[in-house]
């Protein structure tokens, strides 16, 4: 795992149904971040980078994530240490007008593991600039979470969201896999 590290995308408040106030929850949030917090305890034993990826909407009537909400904090299942960087974005791209890339080639990152909400949003613009950056990606597929979508007066499950993501991702951009399926070769 040299010269690896850790993008946990938007893990925020807002996206959790537990979260009192709770303002765009998502399906499987709960269950995505704790699988999250698996990978992140794992790279925090091996003190392998971790970067936090927070979310905040710049607009004063932002439906969520709004700038020093408690909504926009991101949540305490995977919440950083004071040694983690956390970088702030205002888009989904996490790499687009932040330091996100200088941080990993100042460090000589050459692969990275994404994990994170909302993986039609966030996770997939941050996968595809890395991708398009030279990174080799992975992705973990159960650490991430989506919802139900809207397209053409039909809803769209977001477990047909998050697998045709998934599939998308798997074709062209990234290695796909299980907490468990990570877990087992991190060390091989």
């Amino acid at each position: 795992m040299e010269n690896t590290a850790l993008i946990l995308v938007d893990f925020q408040n807002d996206y959790f149904s537990s979260f009192e106030g709770s303002k765009f929850p998502l399906v499987n949030s709960e269950e995505a971040s704790l699988n999250a917090l698996k990978i992140l305890e794992k790279f925090r034993d091996k003190s392998i980078d971790i970067i936090h990826i927070k979310h905040e909407n710049p607009k004063v009537d932002a439906p969520f994530f709004q700038i020093g909400s408690n909504g926009a904090n991101i949540h305490k299942n995977v919440e950083p240490l004071e040694s983690e960087l956390v970088i702030t974005k205002n888009y989904p791209n996490s790499f687009l007008q932040t330091n996100l890339k200088n941080y990993l080639d100042e460090k000589n990152i050459d692969s990275v593991v994404i994990v994170g909400a909302m993986t039609h949003m966030c996770v997939d613009a941050t996968l595809r600039a890395a991708k398009d950056f030279g990174y080799n990606c992975t992705v973990i597929s159960d650490a991430c979470a989506t919802k139900d979508l809207e397209f053409d007066g039909k809803i769209v499950s977001s477990f047909d969201v998050h697998k045709s993501f998934m599939a998308a991702f798997e074709f062209a951009y990234a290695k796909v896999e299980s907490t468990n399926d990570f877990l087992k070769g991190f060390d091989t």
